[in-house]
């Protein structure tokens, strides 16, 4: 199964009914869900209640959303609207970033991230169920007491998938633990699947006394289209380089034998040199993580790929480009994958 996480350009309606073209033409060619992401100046949830009412089949989902950007209450709330636009094609997402992330941009501890995840997802499970009476939840992070005065509906999915996130083996774990989906990272590569992630599902799925088939995996892999290949390997390498100035993919590198690539793409970084940065990253850390292609080439070059997964979401490289090339570079995954 593949997936797009939708980018575009523009400002004001324009940018959502661009957003809106794009996730229909996305169905049309024949993907099975649509995604979208939010950072510090952009939510996933208002954009998709846009494209639930662009297309008809696709499944609609945050990839990620910020689990720790809003109360266990109004996740499930905005979860109950969106999964009613979209008629039951919700999926949601959710991560908690990195723990300064969580600090700095949401006012909250970056302490124990995972078992902060696996509670919020917990609560949103009572809170889905809200129907069926009051909710009460004492916990570590989350302190809920909720008695609704009037009748509440049945959500139209009596189960909502919720997908966490994780690249660590605890958020890895969290995600075997409580969730439906582990949401990959678009720097996991087959050996780190197989070495780190595999087993950690396995542990977290055993810790709840739950079956391998209960829980979905899903990839998310970077694509540069162009007619141009090596222009595409160009901005594949300089958004590889981005993740392996930071400290948090270290184990991914060391797994491989790329700590000396890592240490000289951090060098470059330091001297502010990005053209430097992008050259440092081995052309088989390109191959691993990403697709770096023409446009023939797509279809065949993401099955190898999704091979690892349940579910394959395909995002344009995350850094280097101005909106009106995000866009672009989106389309492009769309059309070389018909």
């Amino acid at each position: 199964m593949y997936g797009l996480t939708v980018f575009s350009s523009g400002s004001g309606p324009e940018r959502f009914r661009r957003t809106a073209e794009i996730a229909a033409r996305a169905e049309e060619a024949g993907f099975d869900a649509v995604w979208t992401g939010e950072l510090y100046n952009r939510s996933a949830t208002v954009p998709l209640a846009v494209l639930s009412q662009a297309t008809s089949r696709v499944r609609l989902g945050t990839n990620i959303a910020y689990g720790v950007g809003r109360s266990p209450l109004v996740w499930a709330a905005e979860a109950r609207d969106l999964d009613e636009l979209s008629g039951g094609r919700l999926t949601l997402g959710l991560g908690n970033g990195t723990p300064r992330m969580m600090a700095d941009w949401h006012g909250v501890s970056g302490e124990a991230p995972a078992a902060r995840m696996e509670e919020l997802v917990t609560v949103l499970r009572k809170l889905w169920r809200l129907h069926e009476g009051p909710v009460e939840h004492e916990g570590r992070f989350y302190r809920v007491r909720l008695r609704p005065t009037s009748d509440t509906p049945p959500p139209v999915q009596e189960h909502l998938p919720i997908w966490t996130a994780g690249v660590n083996p605890r958020m890895i774990r969290a995600a075997g633990r409580v969730a439906d989906g582990l949401v990959g990272h678009p720097m996991f590569t087959t050996a780190y699947l197989d070495e780190v992630v595999r087993p950690n599902l396995a542990a977290g799925l055993a810790d709840s006394g739950r079956e391998p088939g209960d829980l979905q995996l899903m990839g998310i892999l970077m694509c540069a289209v162009d007619v141009d290949e090596e222009a595409a390997r160009n901005r594949l390498a300089f958004a590889v380089a981005q993740y392996a100035a930071s400290r948090v993919y270290d184990a991914l590198f060391e797994l491989h034998g790329w700590s000396d690539a890592q240490a000289k793409i951090r060098e470059a970084a330091r001297a502010g040199d990005p053209e430097a940065m992008a050259a440092a990253v081995p052309d088989a850390a390109l191959d691993a993580v990403g697709v770096a292609c023409r446009p023939g080439e797509l279809k065949a070059r993401v099955a190898v790929h999704a091979r690892d997964y349940d579910h394959l979401g395909l995002v344009s490289v995350p850094w280097g480009l101005k909106p009106d090339e995000a866009e672009e570079a989106t389309v492009a995954i769309v059309e070389g994958m018909r």
